[in-house]
């Protein structure tokens, strides 16, 4: 996704910002060294008028919501969901990771903080919904993320889809990205599926192409799907309303990134899709009974921060039993 405006727009708001930085401490400096100069320079705020001052005030005001809005960005949240009840009730279920939009560009989560969240964790599956990078020299910095997911032991392996950002690489380059992650181990997905039988069980890992930059396929994704449990892995989520001609038990997504600033409401969203005017952003949600699940997302784009919302991994529990349903491939 792209959030408020674009990089060509960052330098704009990096000069305001640091012009707001300047007044914030020359407001502050009375407070800080307590002196006579200080005083007197807050006086020549006074006969500058009431302006200067609320000025400055909102400046600070602004400074620290910036950084709070940053301090956000580290701190991570981990998530367990359950799909339904029976997932729920299960003695025994299979845990997927899911972790959606690494942005490496912006990313304030480091390898070691997933893996010290995670260690003791038992994962079956990792499950990667797109949006890793959107620049040559940002591809390498996945290694180390992807490395600690290998440390994670998944039983039943990494896979992954692309997203729109990806997208933005040039060719060469998003071979390069595909080569990184399939020689870590993470089998990449576009418009295809694969069948793993658990304790003589089906689940067909359906990897569905970015429907936000016209990639998708659904059709082409589910040939060839036989009876069993079909969890999809997309990274638009507003391709769920297009699914209507096919069966699936899960969806997981990203894109949305929660809003990112979703404070006092993600108002930025609004041209995103169907999805947002529906307030459907983040979290579980349903569509026509069928479940999926939207990602808020590792990285961040634009701004590097975060208001109203967390950076996200999340573990999905799916009960061995249900897996014994049979599903046809075509609705109806």
């Amino acid at each position: 996704m792209v959030l408020i405006g674009c990089d060509d727009c960052l330098p704009i708001i990096h000069r305001k910002m640091r012009r707001l930085f300047c007044w914030a401490i020359m407001g502050a400096m009375p407070i800080i060294a307590g002196n006579n100069a200080s005083l007197n320079f807050l006086y020549l705020m006074y006969r500058g008028g009431r302006s200067v001052i609320i000025f400055t005030l909102l400046a600070i005001l602004v400074i620290l919501l910036f950084y709070r809005g940053y301090k956000n960005t580290q701190h991570l949240v981990v998530n367990t969901v359950s799909a339904s009840e029976s997932d729920r009730e299960a003695n025994h279920s299979l845990c997927v990771l899911h972790i959606s939009d690494m942005h490496l560009e912006r990313i304030s989560v480091t390898p070691d903080q997933l893996y010290k969240k995670l260690r003791h964790k038992r994962i079956d599956l990792i499950a990667l919904t797109g949006d890793f990078a959107d620049r040559k020299k940002s591809i390498p910095k996945m290694i180390p993320y992807l490395k600690t997911f290998s440390r994670l032991r998944p039983l039943y392996g990494m896979y992954a889809v692309f997203g729109n950002h990806d997208y933005w690489l040039k060719t060469p380059d998003f071979q390069d990205l595909k080569e990184v992650l399939e020689k870590h181990g993470c089998k990449t997905m576009q418009n295809e599926n694969e069948a793993i039988i658990i304790d003589g069980k089906q689940l067909n890992i359906i990897g569905i192409d970015d429907a936000g930059s016209n990639r998708e396929d659904i059709d082409k994704a589910f040939n060839g799907v036989a009876n069993g449990y079909n969890l999809v892995l997309t990274h638009d989520p507003n391709i769920v309303l297009d699914m209507d001609h096919v069966s699936f038990d899960y969806l997981l997504a990203g894109h949305f990134h929660g809003g990112q600033i979703h404070w006092p409401k993600p108002y930025h969203l609004v041209k995103m899709g169907k999805l947002v005017r529906l307030k459907m952003v983040k979290g579980l949600h349903h569509h026509k009974g069928q479940p999926f699940y939207i990602s808020e997302g590792l990285g961040q784009t634009g701004l590097n921060i975060r208001l109203g919302s967390r950076p996200e991994i999340t573990l999905h529990h799916f009960a061995l039993e249900v897996l014994t349903k049979n599903n046809s491939t075509l609705a109806g």
